[in-house]
């Protein structure tokens, strides 16, 4: 059996990979491997559960729940919240696991399931190989010890989980937020309620679009993935800023008032220098990924804070965060993690931050996000080849090799599977935009003859 988990949990078309027996099966796995942990010695067990708006979710939240209830958890269903919610509530309401519904970004036909260790934190790599392990034995007969009469786990509807979250959000910000007007793009997805109450409640004017999730529609041409849609309102409403976000919101993309786009990068530098300002950039420390764009690392050098640069995928920025003690990271995508306010990336809270940073210093999102000048770059996304193949092929290297040497020093090339879906992610960074486009375009082309 390949590995399930990606680098965000376990992800596949609903009702064909994620079937409702694998999310039973896994969530029964769960309880019971965090139970030989230890997790729950001298307790009875409390885990969240939360999902996002695709109609798969009902059911595959119904068998999570049974599978965790079966097993002898008691569950609170918080219904249809962000990913950092249910990271947050599992937090503070001392929980011994969350898990949450979603396949965040992806279409609508996938969903996914994702863990949460106490504290809301995400498993470590070791916890889930042994889910799948102790999964696959299960699944193949071996019977699984189940409690009976009052051992069975109860299930309650925790109605104040949005209220709270909310109330966090609006309570860690540095100033109000009035005399702003925001656009917020929600995907249709699981902040179409949570975002729009946190920005008015912290006094900005707010204009909403892809806030009527259906269950059908989420990421359908809309959120952070499809900018169009909030340049146009942005513009159209004379907004200061606009926010977009992804299905489970757990990353932010923005727009300035001219419709031009702020991408995680610009996002991380401008509040890498209101964090110093007010003193919570511990060591002077931005953590990003290999993905970020050369003009960040740039400006950060200029502004005499030290970039640290980890794999792509916010689970291995927030384990150098927490390993070294840094207070900021993210991706360019919009994953940013505040560790001192959410311990996973939290699309709202990113988005709130950056219009306070607008708010307290009086100057346009443009001129904040000036700070860096992003260095042309290509991502060709490459479908339907053996991405497992894309460190050692030896006629990939070689063209590899042969792009690096043209590009020189004013450019760089970076090729990576996906951890969420079937593809090779193409990377070309130069100086001119049409050279960058040439190189990855060719580069693509031998990924797709070399892997396919």
């Amino acid at each position: 059996m390949g590995r399930l988990f990606g680098t965000d949990g376990v992800r596949g078309v609903a009702n064909a990979d994620l079937t409702a027996e694998l999310a039973l099966g896994l969530s029964v796995a769960a309880a019971h491997v965090l139970a030989e942990a230890g997790t729950f010695a001298g307790h009875r067990p409390t885990a969240v559960v939360g999902r996002d708006p695709r109609a798969s979710g009902e059911f595959l939240e119904a068998a999570v729940v049974a599978g965790l209830a079966s097993a002898g958890v008691d569950v609170l269903r918080v219904g249809v919240l962000p990913t950092p919610a249910v990271a947050h509530l599992t937090g503070v309401l001392d929980a011994d696991l969350g898990v949450m519904l979603s396949a965040s970004h992806n279409a609508m036909p996938d969903n996914g399931i994702k863990f949460f260790a106490r504290g809301g934190h995400k498993l470590a790599d070791e916890l889930e190989d042994r889910i799948e392990t102790v999964y696959e034995q299960h699944r193949t007969g071996e019977p699984w010890d189940r409690p009976t009469g009052a051992g069975v786990g109860r299930v309650t509807e925790y109605t104040e989980g949005f209220d709270r979250y909310v109330a966090h959000l609006v309570g860690v910000l540095p100033n109000r937020l009035d005399g702003l007007k925001v656009v917020l793009d929600e995907a249709h997805g699981a902040a179409a309620r949570v975002s729009p109450a946190a920005f008015a409640r912290a006094g900005a004017q707010v204009v909403t679009i892809g806030a009527d999730p259906d269950g059908l529609n989420i990421n359908d041409g809309c959120g952070s993935t499809h900018l169009e849609l909030l340049r146009a309102a942005v513009v159209e409403h004379g907004a200061d800023l606009g926010i977009a976000h992804d299905g489970d919101a757990d990353r932010c993309l923005a727009v300035d008032a001219a419709g031009e786009e702020v991408d995680g990068d610009q996002i991380l530098a401008v509040l890498a220098l209101a964090m110093r300002e007010a003193g919570q950039l511990r060591k002077d420390t931005v953590v990003g990924t290999v993905m970020s764009n050369l003009g960040f690392k740039l400006a950060m050098e200029r502004e005499g804070i030290r970039l640290v640069q980890t794999a792509v995928g916010d689970r291995y920025v927030l384990e150098s965060m927490k390993a070294e003690g840094f207070a900021l990271g993210g991706e360019q995508s919009g994953h940013v993690i505040v560790l001192d306010h959410a311990t996973t990336g939290d699309g709202t809270l990113t988005g709130l931050m950056l219009a306070a940073r607008v708010a307290g210093t009086g100057r346009s999102l443009a001129e904040l996000a000036g700070v860096m000048q992003r260095l042309p770059q290509v991502l060709i996304n490459v479908p339907d080849v053996d991405k497992t193949r894309v460190n050692t092929s030896a006629e990939l290297a070689a063209a590899v090799v042969e792009a690096e040497n043209e590009l020189g020093e004013s450019g760089r090339v970076l090729l990576r599977q996906s951890g969420t879906e079937p593809l090779v992610r193409v990377m070309v960074e130069a100086a001119d935009i049409e050279q960058a486009r040439a190189v990855a375009g060719r580069l693509a082309d031998v990924v797709k003859s070399a892997l396919g």
